[in-house]
């Protein structure tokens, strides 16, 4: 017997997550989506993925595998410093203008990193403003935030250890500076240095609620590669969701595939293709 997916199970699997999480799952992916139950099904010493299935939705087995599967379906591709130029971006224009602007007092800037995956964005962006605070913007304090729907992956942005060549696009005096090579020169592993790690917290969250729980005068947000797999209703209010916790002044960046989504954001002007500054006088 093929220890494949049905069509029924598959279908049930393809509306629990695009009503869960927004993600949708066309037949294209029925094949990654097998492979990746089947991995937790045999965990479990069950051989078979199909009555894997029937078991989370049949016999119960979902309320405590609910985040098993999530963590299983999801795709979490990213890299230190992805699409570049957001980050000279934050560098060049969106740091200093919030920097100087009236009643900032001393509060440090608040970053949110959307969709963190495994932390790479948010500890690129803490690069990025550390490096500013040795250079030209003295006392510049920053806290980050990263979310996620995968438990798996923030864990591993909380213990901030990647493979040395996951380094490869950070330049050679940021490496230096912010990341350290494992003692043992047998393990190509690395960790970021503990003052970016005390600077960024990860917590769990579904972009799809309608409550985020996340404070409401973010200095940015970043949401970049993940509205790809909404549709386009679920984009734009995702969207309107993020944006309404930015600070008057605050930029929404989002990835380069996603640019038309933020069209018809209100009280937001345009920056850039794939940037929005939320327009002063709004709260």
């Amino acid at each position: 017997m093929t220890d494949t997916l049905s069509d029924r199970r598959f279908r049930q699997v393809a509306v629990l997550i695009e009503r869960d999480i927004g993600i949708q799952l066309p037949p294209a992916k029925r094949t990654m989506v097998e492979g990746r139950l089947r991995k937790r099904a045999r965990s479990l010493g069950m051989m078979d993925v199909d009555a894997y299935c029937g078991a989370l939705f049949d016999d119960g087995l979902l309320e405590t595998e609910y985040q098993h599967v999530i963590d299983m379906v999801t795709t979490n591709k990213t890299d230190f410093f992805r699409e570049a130029e957001h980050f000279d971006f934050l560098s060049r224009v969106a740091v200093p203008q919030l920097m100087g602007a009236r009643g900032r007092a001393d509060r440090p800037l608040k970053i949110w990193s959307a969709a963190a995956s495994t932390g790479a964005e948010a500890y690129t962006i803490a690069m990025v403003l550390a490096e500013l605070a040795r250079h030209g913007h003295a006392g510049l304090g920053f806290r980050i935030l990263g979310t996620d729907i995968s438990s798996q992956v923030l864990d591993v942005a909380r213990r901030a250890v990647y493979p040395w060549e996951a380094m490869a696009p950070v330049p050679p005096p940021l490496r230096q500076r912010y990341v350290m090579r494992h003692r043992d020169p047998g393990r190509a592993e690395c960790r970021i240095v503990p003052e970016l790690r005390a600077a960024a917290s990860f917590h769990l969250l579904n972009l799809m609620e309608t409550s985020y729980g996340v404070d409401g005068d973010i200095d940015v947000i970043f949401c970049r590669n993940v509205l790809i797999y909404f549709d386009r209703p679920t984009q734009e209010a995702v969207l309107a969701r993020l944006s309404s916790h930015l600070r008057p002044g605050g930029f929404l960046i989002v990835g380069h595939s996603e640019t038309a989504a933020g069209a018809a954001l209100r009280g937001m002007r345009s920056v850039m293709s794939t940037i929005w500054q939320r327009e002063e006088g709004r709260s």
